[in-house]
């Protein structure tokens, strides 16, 4: 895979993953959304077949990480660190178009909250918001999240069959999706937002939380709140910390 492949993979794979997941957080809660309310189901289900979307689309690319947890766990396991900042940069820059993306498609929803009464906050259409505000448990969410994300996500590759997990191919590139295997990472995904996203909204992505929250902070959003930058470190840290401890794991067990 070239250098080229790779960005350009990942940048698409991760528009369309934020793309699918921003835009069921803005169909769930911003009001004239038919899906409004529709609840925390819907968004677990949403932010997988985003996974599934923009896997499949970026595999042949990139090997679809989309993730920079995922980048890192690899890296962890493998010791090639040689293309962490080029995927890393990929998924940022492909994070902020698939939060643009979204904010157009929904525009005329952001337009029509400026104008109710009592205007909804519009950051929970694009990051993880905590539901308790405590830097400590929030950290231990994030990483414990994550790790449940990466470290299955590299044994997988142990189960013959199911087609999973780092292989190297030249140059050293890691390619994780192939068959079934995207399908399985989705639905790992949503059994995460099912079980362990209540607490924090699990990010267990730093691309997905700081490309949308940049792009919140800079799209002209009408009567948008804050943009949380203090919270905003949470999302990016914890996720590296639980691919580390990964990456660890998975060398020292398998």
């Amino acid at each position: 895979m070239s250098n080229g492949d790779i960005f350009t993979g990942e940048v698409i794979g991760t528009a369309i993953l934020i793309l699918f997941g921003a835009g069921v957080c803005a169909a769930v809660t911003l009001n004239h959304s038919k899906a409004k309310s529709a609840g925390w189901i819907v968004i677990a289900f949403g932010w997988g077949f985003g996974v599934m979307a923009g896997a499949y689309t970026a595999a042949p690319l990139s090997g679809a990480h989309l993730n920079p947890a995922v980048t890192v766990g690899v890296a962890v396991d493998t010791g090639d660190w040689d293309k962490v900042p080029l995927y890393i940069l990929g998924q940022l820059v492909g994070a902020v178009i698939g939060a643009v993306l979204t904010w157009a498609l929904y525009y005329a929803q952001f337009a029509a909250n400026a104008d109710e009464k009592t205007a909804l906050p519009t950051l929970g259409a694009f990051s993880t918001v905590p539901e308790i505000r405590n830097p400590v448990a929030n950290l231990v969410t994030e990483i414990i999240a994550t790790a449940a994300l990466v470290l299955p996500l590299l044994a997988f590759g142990q189960v013959e069959g199911i087609g999973i997990g780092p292989v190297t191919e030249g140059g050293g590139t890691v390619v994780l999706g192939s068959g079934i295997s995207v399908l399985l990472v989705a639905f790992l995904v949503v059994g995460i937002g099912l079980s362990l996203g209540g607490p924090t909204g699990y990010a267990i992505n730093p691309a997905r939380d700081l490309g949308p929250r940049l792009a919140h902070a800079l799209l002209p959003i009408p009567n948008k709140g804050t943009s949380d930058w203090g919270y905003a470190w949470i999302p990016v840290v914890g996720p590296l910390i639980g691919a580390v401890l990964a990456g660890l794991v998975f060398n020292a067990a398998f």
